[in-house]
């Protein structure tokens, strides 16, 4: 039974556990994300959000309570020179779990646990999903004061701008296509002199041959 067993032991004592865990929040506050268990990183996940908190206030004192939990310094300097900047507006859920599937040598779920502010392509999509938008209205047919134009209106004030377009393309086209009509015409004779010639030769000897 676990009767008022409010927290996961993870199978370790508790200056193990500690240890683990304050190992494991200097490895996210330096790398930004780590793969473990989700049962560490549920833990690790209420270890680390109250220090990102405390972190808010750049102060000696909230320095030496931080360095407490972690001890490293570069882990310290870190989370309040650059994440502490990054989380500055946000009030809480610094991290996201992210599940990744079952280990192989033991079944154990795993899963990838970072902090939010530095997950660039989830914030890129947040941005287009904000640039795009999704409702459609149609437009008034008529407005105050103002009316809306028919199409046959449109189409009266365009014919003659259509009509302008037209003529220009004809007088450009033109020339070439009298020049290909012209073009044609010489070739159909030409065919028909051959023919004829043709015609005359096979004539001619016909007769020559009945003579024969």
């Amino acid at each position: 039974m676990r009767h008022k067993k409010n927290i996961n032991h993870l199978g370790r004592t508790s200056e193990h556990r500690k240890a683990m865990l304050s190992n494991m929040a200097s490895s996210l506050i330096l790398h930004k994300r780590i793969t473990t268990t989700l049962a560490k990183a549920k833990a690790l996940r209420s270890y680390v959000e109250p220090l990102i908190t405390k972190a808010k206030e750049d102060s000696t004192h909230s320095r030496r309570m931080v360095f407490s939990y972690l001890q490293n310094k570069e882990a310290v300097s870190a989370l309040f020179r650059e994440v502490s900047l990054k989380v500055a507006d946000r009030p809480g859920g610094y991290t996201r779990i992210l599940k990744t599937g079952p280990r192989l040598g033991d079944n154990a779920e795993m899963c990838i646990i970072e902090l939010v502010d530095y997950n660039e392509l989830m914030i890129g999509q947040k941005e287009d999903l904000k640039g795009r938008s999704t409702r459609r209205r149609r437009s008034p047919a008529k407005k105050k004061g103002e009316e809306t134009k028919t199409t046959a209106e449109v189409k009266e004030e365009a014919a003659p701008e259509v009509e302008e377009e037209v003529t220009e393309v004809k007088e450009e086209t033109a020339p070439e296509i009298t020049e290909e009509v012209k073009a044609d015409t010489v070739a159909e004779e030409k065919l028909e002199e051959k023919t004829e010639e043709i015609v005359e030769e096979k004539a001619e000897e016909e007769p020559t041959k009945e003579k024969e």
